[in-house]
């Protein structure tokens, strides 16, 4: 990954991610809608708290999440 990259993690705001590599907006959907791109929380909620606010299944760690986007972000810059 380009040092130039920062590196999204569990306490990145939803609203940054967007904002910063619009690229990830299909992981974005796939996970909390299509409402986040014009929900004015989503400045403020991090990815893990966003995961709890939108049911995410238990079973998908927020991890998942944060790997799938840092793979999509890793690939354009990379």
């Amino acid at each position: 990954m380009d040092e130039n990259i920062k590196k999204i993690t569990k306490k990145t705001s939803i609203g940054d991610v967007i904002k910063q590599y619009p690229e990830t907006e299909p992981v974005i959907k796939k996970y909390f809608g299509s409402g986040c791109f014009t929900c004015p929380g989503s400045k403020m909620e991090d990815i893990s708290f966003g995961a709890t606010m939108h049911n995410i299944d238990p079973d998908i760690d927020p991890e998942v999440i944060i790997k799938e986007l840092n793979e999509v972000i890793s690939k354009k810059k990379g």
